[in-house]
């Protein structure tokens, strides 16, 4: 089944705004994400589980460990709860072929390119900058390859 999206005005002469019956059980992953999709969404999915990871750690930490300050730790966990919830959402959005999802992805993926190369090279901390590192350089690549392009660009009607 082929599925039809529409955006801003439509032609004169569509019954009641729309021009072909979508069924409304069939999301747009259904619609066969390309694989560079599907690829950066796997990355970003593990980015969100990463986080959640470290904010159990951080957790772990701040209960059987002596933080310096209690307060300051458990933002740090909220921080990394925040932005796993985030890239969970926004990977969503990609596995549903929705264009707004990319913009935020995007801007995470750039975000995290300082923060990495601080991590690795700056801090001496490689075994945690590298992967994030890669994981960025990666999911930058796989949204701006021409089928994830045509896959997420909005459709823009003149």
């Amino acid at each position: 089944m082929t599925r039809m999206r529409t955006a801003g005005t439509l032609p004169a002469g569509t019954l009641n705004g729309v021009s072909q019956h979508v069924d409304p059980a069939v999301s747009n992953a259904d619609l066969h994400a390309p694989g560079q999709v599907r690829a950066a969404t796997a990355i970003v999915a593990l980015e969100a589980l990463a986080l959640l990871a470290a904010a159990g750690v951080l957790i772990f930490k701040t209960v059987f460990g002596n933080p310096d300050s209690v307060g300051r730790a458990m933002s740090d966990v909220g921080l990394a709860i925040f932005g796993a919830v985030l890239l969970a959402f926004a990977a969503r959005g990609l596995l549903r072929l929705s264009p707004s999802a990319r913009t935020p992805v995007l801007v995470l993926q750039l975000l995290a390119l300082p923060v990495s190369y601080s991590l690795a090279f700056q801090a001496h901390r490689v075994e945690y900058g590298g992967p994030i590192l890669v994981a960025a350089l990666a999911v930058l690549y796989l949204l701006f390859t021409p089928p994830a392009r045509e896959a997420l660009d909005r459709d823009v009607q003149h």
